[in-house]
């Protein structure tokens, strides 16, 4: 019986003599090096992620200005396996940290810093700097306190639509800039090949060609003008419409990328611009004019008898102000914005050849500007072969464009005639046809600015400026055919200085509230716009008083 006793006894001893030896080797003799491996589990994505690559706008003196950095942030975080090796009571440990981390219940901050095996456990995320103070003096070994970089935005909401953002735990672009750019932006991962480590390859920085002098100017005046009429939204574009650089683009409402976890209504992420429909009215008329121009069918000064309204298929088309102006030439028809003159050049043109002109003008393509999810309007009225149709179209009823495409067409006109692709990555300048010829776009641009001399809204001051207004119906979407009651589209797009432009506008409201005309609510801001660029730029006035 002593002799078994002594054996188990004997055995049992050695067995917990290995169990301490064990211990002993891993917590005290290879703690250290324990630790490290979970440093370096925690760390290891800081050698293969790539930094991504800086957004850039440029003002005109060529300066850059980040709009799109990589910021550090500090956060706060345990090694379950180092607390426990340390000795530390874990109850105690959570008492202290409890204070700074008030979202997270007890019991469960127990069970995250009780994972002995795990080396990572997240505990606060970008904590502000008397939080990081406060438990560095804690001096509780295993909870560590360290930098992570993410997506910033310096200038907040200004430009966000255009910018896009970064979100998930991969950092995707999402929407604008940061979405079309996304391959160049993002790099390329480093790779383990055996024992090798390939490391990674940074994104590229990308510089664009929005001023953010003039897009945080463009987005305060739109602001301003959604407030005070109580629009809907709003939208403006700037651009150079000899390169069709993009100099700004915004949407009212819109975001700050820094923050874009915390808005619930996601179409405010959508660039309007570029991702949205609409049907232009009275801005549409250049189109037109300008068409029949071109293609001999009317001058300048050619008449018509204005007698208030046309009845085409057995619906009447009135003027928008319902009046009869008699006799009136093309200019005229371009200054007081005649629909029935607009259907007379049309007419003069002949379907087909007015369908041309619009091909031609690009309204059936995409501009192919250098920003995700770029729609085309719809043109398919002006092939059914109805008349009517084609008499609404030739004032911008009845058809759909985005913005951008109408701007581009506009600045085919401030550009003898040529146009260019709109862009926003600098450098990137390029024709992509002639709609009409130099004398065509030449005689439109004197009937744009006789426009805005006699109706003097968007007038400046010893300077000639080429401008056009559209007050546009609101179809009804997904309900009765024809259109909203009281609702309206204002726009104004324009040029300064008429003959050498230094820039073009196209500036919207959606629904201003009793739907004023655009002289009453756009034009205006167009001018301030106008304005402020002109001195900007400092460019020279042209025109002697």
């Amino acid at each position: 019986m002593g002799i078994r006793f002594a054996l188990v006894f004997s055995a049992f001893a050695l067995l917990y003599g290995s169990l301490g030896v064990r211990l002993y080797h891993l917590q005290i003799l290879k703690g250290g090096d324990y630790a490290a491996k979970a440093e370096a589990r925690h760390s290891i994505g800081r050698i293969y992620n790539p930094v991504r690559g800086n957004i850039f706008f440029t003002d005109k003196s060529g300066a850059q200005v980040p709009v799109a950095i990589k910021k550090d942030y500090p956060y706060v975080y345990c090694v379950p396996s180092e607390i426990a090796s340390s000795g530390s009571d874990i109850k105690e440990v959570a008492a202290k940290l409890l204070p700074f981390i008030p979202d997270v219940a007890e019991d469960k901050l127990i069970e995250k810093l009780d994972k002995k095996d795990d080396p990572y456990e997240e505990l606060i995320k970008e904590p502000d700097a008397a939080t990081v103070s406060a438990i560095e003096a804690l001096g509780i070994e295993g909870v560590k306190i360290e930098d992570r970089s993410r997506r910033y935005y310096p200038y907040g909401s200004i430009g966000g639509q255009v910018i896009g953002f970064v979100s998930g735990s991969d950092g995707i672009g999402q929407y604008g800039l940061e979405s079309f750019y996304e391959d160049t932006l993002k790099g390329r991962p480093g790779e383990a090949i055996g024992d090798q480590i390939s490391p990674q390859e940074d994104g590229e920085d990308i510089y664009m060609t929005i001023d953010q002098n003039i897009q945080s100017k463009a987005e305060k005046i739109l602001g301003d003008a959604v407030s005070k009429y109580k629009a809907k939204s709003g939208l403006v574009i700037v651009s150079d419409p000899k390169t069709g650089a993009i100099l700004a683009m915004a949407g009212n409402p819109t975001f700050d990328p820094n923050s874009y976890g915390k808005i619930s209504d996601q179409s405010w992420f959508k660039n309007t611009n570029i991702q949205e429909v609409y049907e232009p009215g009275s801005v549409f008329k250049l189109v037109t004019i300008a068409s029949a121009l071109d293609a001999g069918k009317v001058t300048p000064d050619t008449t018509y008898v204005d007698t208030g309204s046309a009845t085409i298929n057995g619906f009447t088309i009135r003027n928008w102000d319902h009046k009869a102006h008699g006799k009136l030439t093309m200019t005229e028809v371009i200054e007081q914005s005649i629909n029935t003159g607009t259907i007379f050049a049309m007419n003069k043109m002949g379907h087909d050849l007015f369908y041309d002109y619009v091909k031609k003008f690009g309204f059936m393509e995409k501009t192919g500007i250098d920003l995700p999810g770029e729609r085309i309007g719809s043109t398919s009225t002006i092939v059914d072969g109805v008349p009517v149709n084609y008499a609404t179209a030739s004032y911008g009823q009845g058809i759909s464009v985005t913005p951008i495409r109408m701007l581009s067409a506009v600045n085919a006109i401030a550009n003898g005639g040529v146009m260019m692709r709109p862009h926003l990555m600098i450098g990137e300048s390029k024709e992509i046809g002639r709609p009409i010829s130099k004398d065509t776009a030449k005689k439109v641009v004197d009937m744009m600015t006789s426009a805005v001399v006699k109706n003097k809204l968007a007038a400046i001051e010893n300077y000639n400026v080429a401008g056009k207004t559209g007050t546009a119906l609101v179809p009804n979407i997904g309900g009765k055919p024809g259109y909203k009651d009281n609702a309206v589209i204002n726009t104004y797009v324009g040029f300064a200085p008429s003959y050498d432009p230094k820039f073009s506008i196209l500036i919207r409201l959606d629904e201003p509230e009793g739907a004023p005309l655009a002289g009453q609510t756009i034009v205006p801001a167009f001018r301030d716009l106008a304005y402020f660029i002109l001195n900007y730029y400092n460019v020279a006035p042209d025109k002697l008083n």
